[in-house]
């Protein structure tokens, strides 16, 4: 081995590289105040190397990298962990740059010969800041989606060339597979290469112009190794472990539904170490914005660029502190302000509250059926379950009700004046549009111009005079009409009574005589109330929606539902996802 290292050594003259790394003189001896600038290197360089790492996954498509990233949260041995790295490394990174550029501020470490270095520092935070946000977009999620509309926004209030800055950045007027190969180049090509050039610049200046030593006469000067290197191993071990501690209690990074630009997200926010700034803009209403977006924050920002100058003059460096601590505290108060509207806000809870639903959701079908070539977003897209709620939200819930809301989980501000569907179908709900305490509410027909009809007449006068035996044969024909629907929820409790369904079934035309009005199985051409062939079933629901005027329904009589299928309000395969919804499949 010594052999080999000698040869090497004459080849490439390590053991002078590595004595000039490790033997360089410390002045006034190890410190744990210069571990902070090594913490920020190993972090920075960590986040680079799981980026890299992250690569050999990662599929940049719209229609491909929420599954190349699923694929790597799910099926790839330690995946989840090395995102949540990657994810929360960058945050930390962040916090990291910015206590150091404190820190070089207080030291008055700015000073000359040192104002290159502190620009290096400078740029490799706005370089950090602009991989973050470039990192947003590219699982190609709803909250990353929309996250990052934030800035790109913000960038377009610059005057002159903030919109050509924005359409160039995004490639187009809308996000898209442009602009996500665009912000992939920029994240894992560009910005990675201006990072490391500066850190090669940093170190160059470094060994140039040496250590900022307070009270130097104090310590002796020590070498580099081995003091000091211990110093920067326990510190850069300790922003290892709190990294793997955070990655590990929240099982990685979260990955939320796919994006969709046809759903807008109302709890769309950036990053919370950007918050401020977002919260910053409120203060300008209107026509101002570019005065919170652009013109003080860029004030603000010469002034730190122009700390080492200000540092010069004699109350310069007084001044360069208390900008520090103006705009620590400006901004954690804004983002406090930020976190606290956002908790207060019913509207950014329900949004978040609703993409946590669908985030779980498309994951259940993408382990079921696996992500279709037409993206993860299909999944939900044609899932009653996501779509169902929503079609009947904006379509329904002005005369519907389900569960007493609009079925999203919100409550309605108009009143009812149609039944409520929840549970449409089932032997519960057709056993309360037979009781005489309920047919005539709201639940049921109570707002419809059927509240005064032959149903409720039939069941308050005749229906609650039932003795005991008609009332377990109006038990058996419920059983039977409800078996109609096929439901999957009652398939077990049908498969032990078929003779009761089959009982109820000839009930239907003997002594309460439901065949009067309604037609079941039997044509009927005096049947003038909806046929119950089917009732409740997909295709009897489907049709329903579609024309609830057909003679098999409520013909003349039907009371202000539109067909939605015939004026093409909705069409086949919305009324087909809101029919199964509606079914509770």
């Amino acid at each position: 081995m010594s052999q080999f290292l000698a040869w090497l050594d004459d080849r490439t003259g390590w053991r002078k590289l590595a004595r000039a790394a490790l033997y360089h003189n410390v002045p006034g001896g190890a410190r744990w105040r210069y571990v902070l600038a090594n913490a920020v290197l190993f972090s920075l360089l960590t986040q680079i190397i799981t980026g890299v790492a992250l690569w050999f996954c990662y599929s940049p498509g719209a229609q491909t990298a929420w599954a190349s990233v699923f694929y790597l949260q799910n099926d790839v041995a330690s995946g989840w962990f090395l995102r949540g790295l990657h994810h929360f490394n960058a945050q930390w990174l962040t916090v990291l740059l910015a206590l150091r550029l404190a820190q070089i501020i207080i030291d008055g470490s700015c000073k000359a010969p040192r104002e290159v270095n502190f620009w290096v520092w400078l740029g490799l935070f706005a370089f950090v800041l602009a991989a973050s946000v470039t990192g947003w977009l590219l699982p190609w999620d709803q909250k990353g989606y929309w996250a990052t509309k934030v800035p790109t926004n913000i960038l377009s209030i610059t005057p002159v060339i903030g919109p050509a800055l924005q359409r160039m950045l995004v490639g187009g007027a809308e996000f898209g597979q442009l602009t996500l190969m665009r912000f992939f180049a920029l994240h894992a090509g560009v910005i990675p290469g201006c990072l490391l050039a500066l850190i090669v610049i940093h170190f160059y200046l470094f060994r140039r112009h040496g250590y900022v030593v307070p009270n130097r006469s104090r310590q002796p000067d020590v070498s580099y190794w081995p003091d000091q290197a211990l110093r920067d191993a326990i510190g850069c071990l300790a922003v290892m472990s709190a990294l793997v501690i955070v990655t590990v209690h929240f099982r990685g990074a979260e990955l939320t539904a796919p994006a969709d630009p046809t759903q807008n997200y109302s709890a769309a926010r950036p990053e919370w170490f950007f918050l401020p700034l977002y919260q910053f803009l409120k203060l300008f209403p209107g026509g101002t914005e570019v005065f919170g977006a652009i013109v003080i924050p860029g004030l603000f920002f010469a002034l730190v660029i122009a700390m080492p100058f200000s540092a010069r003059q004699k109350s310069g460096q007084r001044f360069n502190v208390f900008l520090v601590l103006l705009g620590a505290i400006g901004a954690s108060a804004l983002l406090w302000r930020a976190v606290a509207e956002d908790r207060a806000d019913p509207v950014y809870l329900a949004a978040k509250r609703q993409l946590e639903i669908d985030s779980a959701r498309v994951k259940v079908l993408a382990e079921a059926q696996g992500v279709p070539p037409g993206g993860a977003l299909a999944l939900l897209q044609h899932d009653p379950q996501t779509q169902g709620p929503r079609l009947f939200a904006r379509y329904c819930a002005s005369c519907h009700r389900y569960a007493g809301g609009n079925g999203m989980g919100e409550p309605v501000a108009e009143k009812e004046t149609a039944s409520d569907l929840n549970g449409f179908g089932s032997r519960e709900w057709l056993t309360g549009l037979l009781d005489p305490t309920q047919i005539s509410g709201a639940r049921y027909f109570g707002g419809t111009a059927h509240a005064k009809g032959k149903m409720p007449k039939f069941v308050k006068t005749k229906v609650s005079a039932f003795p005991s035996p008609q009332q377990a044969d109006l038990r058996k024909i419920i059983a039977a009409v409800s078996s109609e629907a096929h439901l999957d929820s009652q398939k077990s409790e049908e498969a032990a009574e078929a003779a009761v369904m089959q009982a109820g079934t000839n009930l239907f035309r003997a002594e309460i005589n439901c065949a009067d009005c309604h037609q079941f199985h039997i044509p009927d051409a005096n049947a003038d109330a909806p046929d119950l062939t089917g009732w409740g079933s997909r295709e009897w629901l489907t049709s329903l929606i579609g024309d609830p005027g057909q003679d098999r329904f409520y013909g003349a009589s039907n009371d202000r539902m539109p067909a939605f299928l015939g004026k093409h309000i909705l069409d086949a395969e919305q009324i087909g996802l809101l029919a199964d919804w509606l079914r509770g499949n």
